[in-house]
């Protein structure tokens, strides 16, 4: 049986996931990106292949993707984070969708209509609001790991509204916050509530929402969020950290000659 390759190298941690020739996950890892992103991928592909129990070879076509999709010289082929994103969701919701990506470093705001064709998309690239380095950022300036930023949103019974989206200009309105009084979890959930807004400001939502990417993974409570700022709910497909990896691995396997997709 023929299988297929997909890596998303992000700016914060690497994912890959493998297929079969029916597009069933045999085999996934993760890592942090580091600064060697052709090491990492090398890595991750071995930490893949032996969870699969496969061998290289056996390993039909690749693809990468992500911000360092471009230093994986084992890829047959590279493409972009919205095409990825969007291949890897509309599998798993097959109608008219935005995607919701929140990645360490860029968000995008990604439209299919109700075949899966891409219909319009935004992504904010300069800054690093409404971004998993915005919430990282905070953490550090509450002295947290960011890990520990959601059970905290949780617990909070107020929220405390960020001025800022910008991450330099919260961090010190944060430090105001801070000698104020204000509750850590009111402040960490007026965060969240920063992240949301941006995302809301950068592009109208049509269709079901879907949220992919590393925060929504790891922030129910943010989640929950977009799903009360919107009035309606909001789809997470499984492992959403990978959906990208997952995406390039079927666009691998639609792009091998011979293969159905």
């Amino acid at each position: 049986m023929p299988y297929f390759c997909g890596i998303d190298i992000g700016a914060s941690s690497a994912k890959l996931t493998i297929v079969d020739e029916t597009g069933q996950v045999v085999g996934r890892a993760l890592r942090r990106s580091g600064v060697d992103y052709t090491a990492v991928s090398e890595h991750i592909l071995a930490d893949a292949l032996a969870v699969a129990q496969l061998r290289r070879e056996d390993i039909v076509r690749s693809v990468s993707t992500g911000y360092g999709r471009d230093n994986v010289p084992w890829a047959h082929e590279a493409m972009t984070e919205i095409t990825c994103h969007a291949k890897g969701a509309w599998h798993h919701f097959r109608r008219q969708i935005t995607v919701i990506d929140i990645g360490a470093q860029d968000s995008k705001v990604i439209h299919l209509d109700a075949n899966g064709k891409r219909v319009g998309f935004k992504m904010n690239r300069k800054c690093a609001a409404g971004t998993g380095a915005f919430l990282e950022e905070i953490a550090l300036r509450l002295a947290l790991n960011v890990a520990d930023l959601n059970e905290l949103a949780e617990q909070a019974k107020t929220v405390v509204s960020l001025g800022s989206f910008c991450t330099v200009f919260a961090a010190t309105e944060i430090l105001s916050k801070i000698r104020a009084g204000e509750k850590v979890e009111a402040i960490v959930k007026g965060a969240f509530h920063s992240v949301v807004k941006r995302l809301q400001e950068m592009d109208a939502a049509y269709g079901d929402l879907v949220m992919t990417g590393g925060v929504a993974a790891h922030n129910p409570c943010l989640v929950k969020m977009f799903a009360e700022a919107y009035g309606r709910p909001i789809q997470v497909p499984p492992d959403p950290q990978l959906t990208g990896a997952f995406g390039a691995a079927l666009l691998a396997r639609e792009g091998s000659k011979g293969i159905l997709p």
